[in-house]
C-alpha cells in the first residue's frame, strides 16, 4: 500500500494523465497527487476536435474530461498552464517554467505527442494543424471564412477533418503521399471502401501525391505536386503524423526510442519514473516489436493498469488488446494490429457493411469492421482472450449466405487485397 507521505506527480494533462490521477486515488493511493497540465485548459477530450467540435455540434463544456469538483473531491492538485523544464533524478525533483521546484516519490510521464511539421513552410495563417482545443478553435474560425480546403494526409485525423469540413459545404481535397488511404493502419479493402465513401460525399482524393512546394499566394495556399500539378485553396490543414514528446525524458537520461521506453510494468529505466499514453514505447505480445500507440483505449488502459500497480504496491504487467475507432461518416472500428497481418478474409453484412479478418501464420491477429459494431465487439473478445484462433475456425463459422462486400460472397485475399 502507498504511504501518506508519498507524492505522485503526473506530467501531462491529456487523457492518460487525467485518467491516471483519478484512478490512482480511486484505487487507494494515500499520498499526494499533482497533475501538471502544460495547456491553459483543464484536461479535455481530443477525439471530438476533428468531428463534433469542428462541426459546431459539441460545446466547449462537453469536451471536459472531469469537472473541477471531481479533482477536488479526490484531492488531486491540478496545475494548469505550467511546463516542466527539467527532471533531477538524484534529487527526485522537477524544475517548472514558473520557477517552482517540485519533489516527487513517483513520477509519471504522460507527455503525449505533437504534430509533425511540414518542412520549409514556417508560420503561415493559411496552414493549420489540429492537435489541441486552441487548434480546433482556430480551424473553425478560418474554415468559416473559407470555401476550399486542402487536407494534407490521408490518415485517421486527416480523413475525419475532411469529412467534417465537407459536411459544412467546403470544397475539400485530400492529398495522400501513399498509394492508398490509411496505408499503415488498415487493409487495402478498407482503404478502398473509405476512398469510395469520401468520393461519394464529394471529397476529392489524390493518392500518390508527393508535395514539391507549398507557399502562400495571393489566392490562398499554393501547392505544387512533384507531378507538376498546381493546386490552390483558401486553407490547408496538415495531418502528417505526430512526434512523441520524449525530450524531457531524454534530458533526464532515460532510455528513449520512438518514445519513452518502458518495460511490461510501464516503468522507465529509472524504477521511480513511469510513462503512459502516446509518449510510451512498450512491449506487447500483440506486436512484432516495441509498440507506441496513439489511441483512447491505450491511454485509458495504461493509466488504470499503472494506477493499480502503484496504489496497491503489486506490479501489474500491461498487455491490453489494442483497438481503435474512427468516424468518417461510417464508423470504422479496428481490433488488433492490422500491420501484423499477412493474409486477409472478408465477411460481408447488410447495407454494405463488412469486416476484414487479418491472419498471421493462420492465426487471427486483427479485425477491421466498417459499419459492423457487432463484429467489432466479438473480435475484441476473441483477441483479448489470448486463445489462438485459427483461420479455419473463423471462416468455417460464417455461413456463405451472409454475403460480403458489394453483394459478393465472403472471400479470401492475399496481403495486397
Amino acid at each position: 500500500m502507498s504511504d501518506v507521505n508519498e507524492e505522485a506527480v503526473v506530467v501531462g494533462g491529456g487523457l492518460a494523465g487525467a485518467q491516471f490521477a483519478s484512478a490512482l486515488r480511486d484505487q487507494g493511493w494515500r499520498g499526494g497527487i499533482r497533475l501538471i497540465c502544460g495547456e491553459s485548459d483543464a484536461p479535455y477530450h481530443r477525439p471530438p476536435l476533428s468531428k463534433a467540435y469542428l462541426e459546431g455540434i459539441a460545446t466547449e463544456a462537453s469536451l471536459q474530461l472531469k469537472s473541477a469538483a471531481h479533482y477536488e473531491q479526490r484531492n488531486v492538485d491540478l496545475v494548469i498552464g505550467v511546463q516542466v523544464h527539467s527532471i533531477d533524478r538524484a534529487a527526485r525533483s522537477l524544475t517548472m517554467s514558473d520557477g517552482q521546484t517540485l519533489r516527487w516519490s513517483k513520477l509519471i510521464l504522460a507527455t503525449g505527442a505533437r504534430n509533425r511539421q511540414l518542412p520549409g513552410c514556417g508560420s503561415s495563417p493559411q496552414i493549420l494543424y489540429l492537435r489541441t482545443k486552441a487548434d480546433a478553435e482556430a480551424l473553425k474560425r478560418r474554415a468559416a471564412a473559407s470555401r476550399s480546403v486542402i487536407v494534407l494526409g490521408g490518415g485517421f485525423l486527416g480523413l475525419e477533418v475532411a469529412h467534417s469540413l465537407r459536411k459544412q459545404g467546403k470544397d475539400v481535397t485530400v492529398l495522400e503521399a501513399a498509394g492508398r488511404l490509411l496505408a499503415r493502419a488498415s487493409s487495402a479493402e478498407i482503404s478502398a471502401a473509405l476512398l469510395a465513401m469520401h468520393a461519394a460525399h464529394g471529397v476529392k482524393v489524390r493518392l500518390g501525391a508527393s508535395i514539391e512546394r507549398v507557399c502562400d499566394g495571393e489566392e490562398g495556399v499554393e501547392v505544387t505536386l512533384s507531378s507538376g500539378e498546381w493546386l490552390v485553396a483558401d486553407l490547408m490543414v496538415v495531418s502528417i503524423g505526430v512526434v512523441p514528446n520524449m525530450e524531457l525524458a531524454a534530458q533526464a537520461g532515460l532510455e528513449v526510442s520512438n518514445g519513452v521506453v518502458v518495460d511490461e510494468f510501464l516503468a522507465t529505466s529509472d524504477p521511480g519514473i513511469f510513462a503512459i499514453g502516446d509518449c510510451a514505447s512498450f512491449p506487447s505480445t500483440f506486436a512484432n516489436g516495441p509498440l507506441r500507440l496513439e489511441s483512447v483505449q491505450n491511454a485509458n488502459d495504461q493509466a488504470r493498469c499503472l494506477a493499480s500497480s502503484l496504489a496497491t504496491g503489486h506490479a501489474k504487467a500491461y498487455n491490453a488488446l489494442p483497438w481503435f475507432w474512427s468516424d468518417q461518416g461510417l464508423k470504422l472500428q479496428i481490433a488488433g494490429l492490422v500491420s501484423t497481418a499477412e493474409r486477409f478474409w472478408i465477411k460481408g453484412g447488410a447495407a454494405g457493411s463488412f469486416s476484414v479478418y487479418g491472419f498471421r501464420d493462420d492465426q487471427l491477429v486483427s479485425v477491421e469492421s466498417l459499419g459492423s459494431p457487432a463484429d467489432h465487439l466479438a473480435a475484441r473478445k476473441l483477441l483479448a482472450d489470448g486463445r489462438a484462433v485459427g483461420y479455419d475456425e473463423i471462416v468455417g463459422s460464417v455461413p456463405v449466405l451472409m454475403g460480403a462486400v458489394n453483394g459478393g460472397p465472403a472471400r479470401q485475399c492475399s496481403g495486397a487485397c
